[in-house]
């Protein structure tokens, strides 16, 4: 099921981790909603800026799924309204930076990166109702206020 230009469903709940564990990752059809935003507001404009093909390291996950990632339980992911991204070629900080300077959001997260390392980490970027434009770093166990490199 295609949900933008460059983005389909099944490549919004595909996960390495589900498959290993036989775990079912089909979202509901009311979280479709959710991920199809996530596509429109934040893949989308990423994708055309950049124009460099890219899939999603995760957008949906069942409670199963996120509770074998060791994903919080209240993650955005649960309900389709999260993606967790990577491009290649791009620094993470540079993503990060990119949309927090020109996208709305709920949550922006520069996970795990390394400075000197530009493909380290990912980036975690939420979308919803009621955005509130958090932008955070999550290093050494602990998040911080705003993008640190």
């Amino acid at each position: 099921m295609t949900l933008t230009t460059h983005f389909t469903l099944e490549e919004c709940y595909k996960s390495q981790m589900a498959l290993r564990k036989g775990i079912d990752n089909v979202p509901p059809e009311s979280y479709i909603p959710n991920i199809q935003r996530v596509c429109e507001k934040i893949l989308e404009p990423i994708r055309t800026f950049y124009n460099i093909p890219f899939s999603p390291n995760s957008v949906y996950r069942c409670a199963d799924l996120n509770f074998e990632i060791g994903g919080s339980p209240t993650s955005d992911h649960v309900q389709g309204d999260a993606t967790d991204l990577e491009i290649p070629t791009i620094n993470n900080y540079d993503l990060a930076l990119w949309i927090k300077n020109h996208l709305e959001f709920n949550q922006l997260i520069l996970e795990c990166y390394t400075l000197g390392e530009p493909t380290s980490g990912w980036v975690h970027a939420s979308f919803c109702n009621k955005n509130k434009n958090e932008a955070l770093t999550f290093t050494k166990g602990q998040y911080i206020s705003g993008l640190i490199a």
